[in-house]
């Protein structure tokens, strides 16, 4: 049965569904899940690893600099969640074969990708053969060591509920998913009882991502075991006021309607780095950022890279100064995408962000 028809049925049977249960159902279903049959994740949205390899190249000298100030552990954790094609962990491992430093870190290294999808797991284990990746499907289930985490475009994946504000009585209701002859709809439930009392008299709609509550209690709980941590999330999103109705849908490029084909499209949400900064604090770790992609690339080294390149392949400069612009002009994602770092205390300021 379709994931679509078996989603009505489920309405039909429970009710109309929270949003953040819709979305996980068609990312994660194992058996109609985008996940689970998109082996080629990454080709309905074009992610900064696929934009150029220099964004994945500067992740991997991050990692080197951040192993290097967490006391070279050995051995220690390099993990990424929802890695998709292993483009960024490619490029950020090559990258760190190229100095003393980086092989070194290598050597301490035990690769943990978090991917719950037999497909994506499949693919990634191919393309990071001989770094011996090891999986995990939790954040949760990892082993207990210090642990370097770089989570590109993760977050937005995170289901997210949403909230509408009545115009009649200016009460609060969650938006739903419906169904009405066969086809999916948007509904609204009755008043709920959210505290949502300090948001702006302005804003009628919110979105809130409950699983970045989830993200930052799973961070805490490794280091309470002992475990230092550095874990670097890029994401786009606002970094003052929270999102109202950001879900979106993109199937081959396009974006589509998120209730027209569950499953067969990848879905996202901007995120709230305001509240991922507040639940990282509350879970008592520390936070840098967040700071702009194209400053915190910058930082790192972008335009030095930029220009080595150019000198290897002079006939390719037009693209690579076009792929460069595209990851950190202000107009393109340089300012949409942000930097956030999340660390056990003690760790000091981590490269890119300010001091």
């Amino acid at each position: 049965m379709p994931l679509k028809d078996r989603l009505v049925r489920m309405i039909d049977t429970d009710g109309p569904m929270p949003v953040s249960l819709f979305m996980q159902i068609c990312l994660h279903d194992p058996k109609e899940g985008y996940y689970a049959t998109r082996p080629g994740v990454g080709r309905d949205f074009t992610t900064a690893p696929e934009t150029s390899q220099i964004f994945g190249e500067l992740i991997g000298l991050w990692i080197v600099n951040e192993w290097e100030a967490m006391w070279r552990p050995h051995p220690f954790l390099l993990v990424e969640p929802g890695a998709g094609r292993a483009t960024m962990m490619a490029d950020a491992l090559r990258a760190m074969e190229m100095t003393s430093a980086g092989r070194a870190c290598l050597k301490s290294m035990q690769l943990h990708l978090i991917e719950p999808s037999p497909a994506l797991r499949g693919q990634q284990y191919e393309r990071l053969l001989q770094y011996t990746p090891q999986f995990v499907t939790l954040l949760d289930d990892l082993p207990d060591m210090p642990a370097i985490l770089v989570a590109n475009e993760f977050l937005d994946c995170l289901p997210a509920r949403q909230y509408l504000r009545s115009k009649r009585d200016g009460k609060w209701h969650e938006r739903r998913v419906g169904a009405m002859n066969g086809q999916l709809i948007w509904g609204k439930a009755a008043e709920v009882g959210v505290n949502l009392d300090n948001i702006p008299d302005d804003i009628n709609e919110i979105e809130i991502q409950t699983g970045l509550e989830s993200f930052a209690l799973s961070l805490a709980a490794h280091v309470q075991r002992g475990n230092k941590l550095r874990a670097l999330a890029i994401d786009y999103g606002p970094d003052d006021l929270p999102p109202g109705d950001t879900l979106r849908a993109y199937q081959e490029g396009r974006q589509v309607d998120p209730l027209e084909h569950p499953g067969a499209a990848d879905m996202t949400v901007d995120v709230d780095f305001t509240e991922v900064h507040r639940q990282a604090l509350k879970a008592g770790l520390s936070v840098h950022g967040p700071v702009r992609q194209g400053p915190f690339l910058l930082a790192l080294g972008a335009e030095a890279r930029m220009q080595q390149l150019v000198q290897e392949n002079p006939d390719k400069a037009d693209e690579i100064y076009a792929r460069a612009a595209k990851l950190i002009d202000p107009a393109q994602m340089g300012s949409r995408f942000k930097a956030i770092c999340i660390s056990s205390k003690g760790l000091g300021v981590p490269g890119g962000f300010p001091g």
